[in-house]
């Protein structure tokens, strides 16, 4: 040897947990001497496309990557029927199977993955220290790929019935709504998109938003005000959702009369906006002033060794297409960043 090492002439002896922290290490011989060292060379927490291209990027280049996510892998595009703009499907394709695709294909080149909700990110020198549910690990870099969540509108009724009757998923609670009557709430993609799909079991669809014109792409406006099955409710905001055991109806306020009505319904599908999931990152990296962390062009933090990837991040367009990009792009300069710790 000259001297240097590389990044792959770290020989592994064993893993074992440190008893003072709990947080595991593994051990290494380097030039004769045995170090601890972190366990894994980058740490992905999040498994939408932006984070399963990373993890696909990470493998296929030989770095010991652990990818977590709190649901099935996918993210937001596993949840959405049918994904008609993502390059290669002129038919579009399945949310779940294009999301079962991507993970095959990351896990085929030694990609680990496991299921758990990411809660503690610390620094621990030159390296930083992961936990989720109880466990911990350190690692070298990390990908925040954690995406986004929908917003709660906080109107009575809303918590106390989700789950029953209320939700945010169409893909994933509409076939429990054959031939009855749903509210959508709002006005752009998601929710005419789902609104949409609902009509494939529901009687009557309301999407009900609080201006006088949808936000949605014009394709799927079209389909929407084709579809005998939707009405839109234009100017009308939800006050309440009412209901003992279950939905029952929606109260609802028109914003330019002040008129007040109840419309029965059996579920109602919340669409009224997103924001990131970053509340684990506790100050690590800098954020915008709604909460997405903010990269370079190279998906680059304001924190050594941490990089974000997909619809987590502070950007325009938040899509399947750009989220792979973003991956590819995190997996790749979080390589060229590890290369430089071993100079």
């Amino acid at each position: 040897m000259d001297g240097k090492v590389g990044a792959r002439s770290i020989v592994p002896l064993l893993n074992r947990r440190n008893d003072e922290n709990g947080t595991f290490y593994k051990t290494i011989k380097i030039g004769g001497r045995v170090m601890e060292a972190p366990e894994y060379d980058l740490f992905i927490a999040g498994g939408g496309p932006a984070g399963l291209t990373a993890g696909l990027y990470a493998a296929r280049g030989k770095l010991r990557t652990l990818l977590i996510e709190k649901m099935a892998p996918g993210g937001q595009a596993a949840s959405t029927f049918l994904i008609e703009n993502y390059p290669g499907f002129p038919e579009g394709i399945p949310g779940p199977d294009l999301a079962q695709a991507m993970e095959k294909q990351a896990k085929r080149f030694g990609l680990e993955v496991v299921s758990g909700e990411v809660n503690h990110l610390v620094a621990k020198g030159n390296h930083w220290e992961v936990g989720w549910e109880g466990q911990k690990v350190t690692t070298k870099a990390v990908i925040v790929a954690t995406g986004v969540e929908p917003i709660k509108l906080g109107v009575p009724g809303e918590e106390e019935l989700k789950g029953r009757g209320v939700s945010y998923c169409a893909t994933c609670d509409g076939p429990f709504f054959r031939d009855q009557d749903i509210g959508v709430i709002g006005g752009g993609d998601s929710a005419v998109d789902e609104a949409l799909f609902l009509t494939r079991f529901a009687r009557r669809v309301y999407i009900i938003h609080r201006r006088n014109a949808l936000r949605a792409e014009k394709i799927l406006q079209d389909r929407a005000f084709q579809n005998e099955k939707i009405e839109i409710l234009w100017d009308t905001v939800v006050a309440k959702v009412s209901g003992k055991t279950g939905v029952e109806g929606l109260e609802l306020k028109n914003v330019q009369t002040q008129e007040t009505r109840t419309l029965p319904v059996n579920g109602v599908f919340f669409y009224v906006g997103l924001k990131p999931i970053t509340e684990f990152l506790g100050g690590a990296v800098k954020l915008d002033e709604r909460g997405y962390v903010i990269t370079d062009v190279n998906m680059a933090t304001s924190a050594q060794g941490i990089f974000a990837a997909g619809d987590v991040r502070q950007k325009l367009l938040r899509q399947v297409a750009t989220a792979v990009g973003d991956g590819a792009t995190a997996a790749f300069a979080a390589e060229r960043y590890l290369e430089s710790l071993s100079q």
